[in-house]
């Protein structure tokens, strides 16, 4: 099969991190977040290095500009999974360095015009997201979008892209005049809203207590549960869901001695929350909150700091 490069390139410096031809015809999309507001030729030089051994087919820019590190006939080191990235174009974009890795309106606009320009090159007449994980990675019932977190412990493309792949298979199917109704599978979360958002605050008067916005109600429960006395909101300012109430009780903070040097620290009290990529080392620390958590640790503390949560399995009191 003869394979071509977009022409919606600026800017071209190709990694050493590749396999040269791909052994899979291309007919995936996988989008991913770069956790950094850079620019094309900051990716370059990251992807550059043989070191680093990642590298994507594109990149975009905070200023919507298109690089390209990985011409499409080769399969990119970008998804933790050989399979994956021998049939996907892998797409790197500028974004935020903390959660939900929000991508700027610049860089999503030029992100559906490159995938749209991949779609109509390689013959994928339409996009299809699935938020079930078993059907993105066997690429059941149509679909053919998958997401890092789908083969690592990461949190990649993050939530702000993770939650829009419906309405980017939505846009993109629009200009290849594709069936709207092929655009979703969405048959883990559905209460999903398709426009607005559902809110995570203390109360729907205190917009300053705002924790996020989210499409997936299930997300936007998650977010609640981490924080004592938050509550999901509708669009319309009503309670749709009340996460785990204020103790009535006021909490005494202590302190803890961790007895390992990289102790994880996690986004919440569980394995099951992303960990944060920063490890404790042996110290003193002041604990502000206690959950029993999830898994197979017996206890958790949030840490003084704001930096996340610890198993207090590996910690003495002091």
């Amino acid at each position: 099969m003869a394979y071509t490069n977009s022409s919606l390139v600026s800017y071209t410096q190709i990694s050493p991190n590749r396999t040269k031809n791909r052994t899979h015809a291309i007919d995936t999309i996988t989008i991913h977040c770069v956790v950094g507001q850079c620019s094309v030729e900051t990716l370059g030089s990251i992807f550059a290095a043989e070191s680093r051994q990642a590298s994507s087919n594109y990149g975009i820019g905070k200023d919507g500009r298109i690089g390209m590190y990985c011409e499409e006939k080769d399969r990119s080191w970008c998804s933790s999974n050989a399979a994956n990235d021998h049939r996907a174009i892998t797409i790197e974009v500028a974004s935020d360095t903390t959660d939900p890795y929000a991508v700027n309106d610049t860089a999503y606009a030029a992100l559906i015009d490159l995938v749209t320009d991949i779609c109509q090159r390689n013959g994928i007449a339409k996009l299809v997201w699935s938020t079930s994980k078993n059907d993105r990675v066997n690429h059941l019932n149509g679909c053919n979008m998958t997401v890092h977190r789908d083969y690592a412990n990461k949190s990649c493309p993050g939530d702000y892209l993770y939650e829009r792949h419906g309405e980017i298979a939505a846009a993109v199917n629009q200009r290849l005049g594709a069936a709207a109704s092929s655009t979703s599978t969405d048959t883990t979360y559905p209460e999903k809203l398709t426009s607005g958002y559902y809110r995570v605050r203390k109360t729907w008067s205190d917009g300053k207590t705002q924790l996020g916005a989210y499409r997936i109600l299930a997300n936007a429960k998650k977010k609640a549960d981490e924080n004592a006395g938050y509550s999901v909101f509708d669009n319309d300012g009503n309670v749709v869901y009340s996460g785990a109430a204020e103790t009535a009780e006021e909490f005494t903070p202590y302190k803890v001695q961790v007895k390992i040097a990289t102790l994880n620290i996690r986004t919440g009290p569980g394995t099951n929350y992303d960990k944060t990529g920063q490890y404790t080392g042996k110290g003193v620390f002041t604990i502000v909150a206690e959950s029993s958590g999830t898994g197979s640790n017996t206890g958790w503390g949030k840490l003084k700091s704001g930096a996340g949560w610890i198993s207090l399995d590996y910690a003495t009191k002091i």
